[in-house]
């Protein structure tokens, strides 16, 4: 992603999909050349084909560049009526390059 498209992103409700399969939701509050982004009132997203998806409050996180695979832009009004707690899902699997 260039900088120029995380420009667009400040102060807004991101999703960001690590290389490691983790889905981190938060507010985009700055980032650096090497794509580290700080993220504001953050939490990840924990699926199971079990139960709900479990949100794990992080707070105030830093997720290094070099272990993002996917930003995308929150629609936070289509986010609030999800019902999170009838939501399964496997979880994703570690990106392989």
């Amino acid at each position: 992603m260039s900088i120029a498209g995380l420009d667009s992103m400040m102060d807004q409700a991101i999703s960001v999909i690590t290389n490691d399969g983790r889905n981190i939701v938060g507010i985009l509050r700055g980032f650096d050349q090497a794509t580290n982004l700080i993220l504001d009132e953050s939490h990840e997203r924990v699926y199971s084909t079990t139960a709900g998806v479990e949100q794990l409050v992080l707070g105030l996180y830093i997720i290094r560049g070099d272990n993002i695979s996917v930003v995308g832009e929150l629609d936070e009004e289509l986010d609030s009526n999800l019902d999170l707690s009838k939501l399964r899902a496997h979880p994703l699997k570690p990106v392989a390059h």
